[in-house]
């Protein structure tokens, strides 16, 4: 398996359970890595891949119009997306808010999935 990687995409978004949170959008960093076919590599075909930049627009067009209350919600919605809507059989997700607390650089969640075997 082939894997493509998407570090540090920054996203507005309204994510937390704090007043403060839920009053305007923050900015999140999302790191994402996800299995993708071999055969993509081997045909030179991006048909036959996931589309990197149809992921971010997804994911930052998805953010845009909803609140999630916590981080593991919204990389699980993520990973669903991935999973069930990209057709990914693999996908690793970290999320972060940057500078939400003082003194603490980032504070986030890394989720891991892959598709159930059959």
């Amino acid at each position: 398996m082939d894997f493509i990687f998407i570090e540090d995409l920054r996203v507005e978004a309204h994510v937390g359970i704090y007043g403060r949170e839920k009053a305007a959008p923050q900015t999140l960093e999302v790191s994402l890595t996800f299995g993708v076919p071999d055969e993509a590599a081997l045909d030179d075909d991006i048909a036959k891949t996931i589309d990197y930049a149809v992921v971010i627009e997804r994911i930052r067009r998805e953010l845009a119009a909803r609140h999630f209350n916590l981080l593991e919600t919204l990389g699980e919605y993520i990973i669903a997306l991935m999973l069930d809507e990209f057709g990914a059989p693999w996908v690793k997700i970290s999320i972060a808010k940057i500078g939400i607390m003082k003194g603490v650089r980032r504070v986030g969640v890394q989720i891991e999935r892959s598709r159930p075997t059959v």
